[in-house]
C-alpha cells in the first residue's frame, strides 16, 4: 500500500466519525470508544485470519504427541491473542441491521476478553447499545461496514497507522482534554530517532504513558532497523498510566502493535510499581506540566525524586498551616529526576518538557545545576510552537544518558533550536514531515561522530531526487524540487559531512569559558546558546537609511489618511441620527 492509498484510505475510515457523530446517542467525547474497540476487532479478525492456515497446520502436526497444544494456545503464540468465531467480523458485519447487532458487538467483545485475559476489562462493550438509535438503527451497521474497507492483506504496521490516526484525531476534536493522553507522532517519532532505542533484552519506562505511543514508536523504529522478531519480543514495555480509561486506549494500542509489555493503573509520584530506580534502559514519557499539590512528605523520602532534590518553595513549612500539609511548589522536576533516576548505568531518556523547566529558578536550579555537572544531560531541543493539540508555547526535549559522564563529551551538552524546522498541517497546527525528523535527528548522529549516516542521509536523498518527477502528480509526490531541497538543507549547514556548530540551529556548548553554560547560569534554553541567523539583505548602510525612512514617511501619510477617515467616519453618524 503506498502512502497516498493509506492516507485515502485513512481518511475514508474517519468518515465513521462523522457518521456516528451526526446520528449517534453519544457525549462528544466519547466517540472514540466504540470506533477504536471497532478497529481493535477489525485488526484481530484480519490478523487471526492471515495466520489461521498456520495455526491449523501446527495444531495437526502436534495433535497427539507429548508437545499437544489447543489452537488457542497456539493462536495466542502466532498472534499474540485467539479470536472466537463469534467475533468474527464478517459474522457481525453480515448480521441483520438491527438493534441486535449491538447485542452482537458486546458479545464479541466479551467473548475476546473472556479468551485473552490480558484484555480484561479494556474493550469497550456497553457503548455499543447508543449507536442503533431508534430513528437509526442502522448506524451501527453503517459503521461496522465502513471498516469492512480495510484491505484483508493490511499488516501490522499499517493497522497501527490507523488506530495512531485515529487516536490523534480525536486529540485534536477533543482539545486540550484530549491532548492529555497523546502526543503527536511526529514528536514522539523524533525522540526515538536521537534515543536509538536498541533491541535485544532492554526495558523500557513510560511513567505517564498516556495511549502508550512512545512504546509503539520506540518498536517501530527498531522493525524499520531490521531488528528480528526475536529481538523485539525481547524488548519489554512497563507503562503506568492514573487514567482508566486511557489504559484501555493504550493496552489496545500496544496490542494492534504487537507490541510486548505491562501497563498499570498508578500515579508515579505515590507508586512505583516497577521498582524504577536504577532499573531501566529506556525511558521516554511526555507528563502533564507545572503540576501541583503533590505531597512533599510523600515524594522527599523516595529515592526517585529526592536524589537530585525535590522543589520546595523557599520559605519551607516554616509558613504553613498545622492543618495543612507541605506540597511541591511545581512537578516538573519531579518528573526530571525521575527519568535520571530510573535510568541504569547506561541508560537513556527522552522527555518533554515545559519551557519554563529550562531556566527555572530556586530549588529547580539547584537540581538542574547538580545533574548539569554530573554530566548526564546529553541533549536539549526547543520544539516549534503548535505541535501539540493542548500547548500551543514550544516545549523542550530534554536528553538524558548516564553513560555520557564516562565520555570526553561530559563537560558539554549538545543544543538545537528546532523552531524553525516544522511543517504547517492547519493555521493552528504543526508538525515534523518525515524529512525534517532525519535532519534533525541526523544532527545528534553527527555529533556523536557518525559520520557515514549523514552520508548515507545524503545518498538517500540523492536516489530518490534522481527518481522524481519535476512536476508533482498530486499533492503526495514528491519532487525534484523538494529533494534538492532536503540535499541542500543538509550540505549547506554541514558541508564537510562532518558536526560543527551551527548559527540559530545548533551548538555544543561546553560547561566552562566565555558563554558556557556556568556561564549563562546553568540555563537549559537552547536559544541562549546557538544565537540567531541575521538575513544578509544585500543593502549598504545608505540604502538601508533611505529605505527606512521612506517606509517611514509612507507610513506617516497613511496615518493621516486614517485621521481622515475617522473625522469622516463620526460626521457621517452624527448626520445619520440627526446630531
Amino acid at each position: 500500500m503506498t502512502d497516498s492509498e493509506l492516507k485515502t484510505l485513512k481518511d475514508n475510515l474517519w468518515h465513521a466519525a462523522d457518521v456516528l457523530r451526526s446520528g449517534a446517542h453519544l457525549a462528544a467525547n466519547r466517540y472514540g470508544q466504540p470506533i477504536l474497540g471497532l478497529i481493535f476487532l477489525r485488526y484481530a479478525d484480519i490478523l487471526f485470519k492471515q495466520r489461521k492456515d498456520e495455526i491449523d497446520a501446527e495444531f495437526e502436526r502436534l495433535s497427539g504427541s507429548r508437545m499437544e497444544k489447543t489452537r488457542k494456545e497456539i493462536a495466542i503464540e502466532k498472534c499474540g491473542f485467539f479470536l472466537p468465531e463469534c467475533a468474527y467480523y464478517d459474522f457481525i458485519n453480515d448480521a441483520p441491521d438491527t438493534a441486535e447487532k449491538a447485542d452482537l458487538v458486546k458479545k464479541a467483545m466479551e467473548a475476546i476478553e473472556r479468551e485473552n485475559p490480558k484484555m480484561d476489562g479494556v474493550l469497550p462493550k456497553e457503548v455499543y447499545a447508543q449507536l442503533v438509535p431508534e430513528e437509526e438503527p442502522e448506524l451501527l451497521s453503517n459503521i461496522v461496514r465502513i471498516f469492512k474497507d480495510i484491505p484483508e492483506n493490511c499488516t501490522v504496521d499499517i493497522f497501527g497507522e490507523i488506530y495512531e490516526y485515529f487516536l490523534g484525531n480525536f486529540a485534536l476534536a477533543e482539545g486540550k482534554d484530549g491532548g492529555t493522553f497523546y502526543t503527536p507522532a511526529t514528536v514522539v517519532r523524533y525522540m526515538v530517532e536521537v534515543l536509538d532505542p536498541q533491541p535485544g533484552d532492554k526495558k523500557f519506562l513510560d511513567p505517564a504513558c498516556g495511549s502508550g505511543g512512545m512504546f509503539v514508536q520506540a518498536a517501530r523504529y527498531m522493525h524499520a532497523h531490521n531488528a528480528s522478531e526475536t529481538e523485539q519480543m525481547k524488548f519489554r514495555c512497563y507503562g503506568v498510566e492514573k487514567e482508566p480509561d486511557t489504559i484501555k486506549l493504550a493496552k489496545m494500542n500496544l496490542t494492534l502493535n504487537n507490541v510486548r509489555g505491562e501497563i498499570v493503573e498508578a500515579n508515579s509520584f505515590y507508586s512505583d510499581p516497577f521498582d524504577a530506580f536504577g532499573a531501566f534502559d529506556y525511558v521516554m514519557a511526555n507528563p502533564p506540566f507545572n503540576v501541583d499539590e503533590v505531597s512533599f512528605d510523600r515524594v522527599s523520602v523516595d529515592p526517585r525524586f529526592n536524589t537530585y532534590g525535590v522543589p520546595r518553595n523557599a520559605t519551607k513549612s516554616a509558613k504553613k498551616s498545622s492543618d495543612k500539609k507541605e506540597t511541591v511548589p511545581n512537578a516538573n522536576y519531579l518528573w526530571i529526576g525521575y527519568f535520571a533516576t530510573a535510568l541504569n548505568e547506561n541508560g537513556k531518556a527522552a522527555l518533554v518538557m515545559a519551557n519554563s523547566a529550562s531556566d527555572a529558578g530556586k530549588s529547580e536550579y539547584e537540581i538542574r545545576k547538580k545533574m548539569i555537572e554530573e554530566g548526564i544531560i546529553s541533549q536539549m531541543v526547543t520544539l516549534p510552537s503548535n505541535m501539540f493539540s493542548s500547548v500551543t508555547l514550544p516545549a523542550t526535549l530534554w536528553f538524558f544518558d548516564k553513560h555520557k559522564p564516562k565520555t570526553d563529551k561530559k563537560e558539554e551538552i549538545l543544543f538545537i533550536d528546532a523552531r524553525n524546522v516544522f511543517t504547517q498541517v492547519d493555521r493552528a497546527h504543526r508538525k515534523f514531515s518525515d524529512e525534517q525528523i532525519k535532519n534533525l535527528g541526523v544532527i545528534t548522529r553527527l555529533y556523536n561522530g557518525n559520520n557515514a549516516a549523514f552520508a548515507a542521509l545524503v545518498t538517500e536523498y540523492e536516489t530518490a531526487l534522481a527518481k522524481a518527477p519535476e512536476i508533482a502528480e498530486d499533492k503526495e509526490t514528491k519532487t525534484k524540487a523538494y529533494w534538492r531541497s532536503q540535499i541542500d538543507w543538509l550540505t549547506e549547514r554541514f558541508p564537510d559531512g562532518v558536526y560543527r556548530d551551527v548559527v540559530g540551529l545548533c551548538k555544543a556548548a561546553k560547561l566552562d569559558g566565555e558563554d558556557g553554560v556556568v556561564d549563562q547560569d546553568y540555563s537549559l534554553n537552547a536559544g541562549r546558546y546557538v544565537g540567531v541567523v541575521i538575513e544578509d539583505d544585500g543593502m549598504t548602510e545608505d540604502e538601508f537609511k533611505e529605505t527606512m525612512l521612506g517606509l517611514n514617511a509612507e507610513f506617516e501619510t497613511l496615518n493621516d489618511e486614517a485621521k481622515k477617515l475617522e473625522s469622516q467616519i463620526t460626521g457621517n453618524i452624527k448626520m445619520l441620527f440627526g446630531e
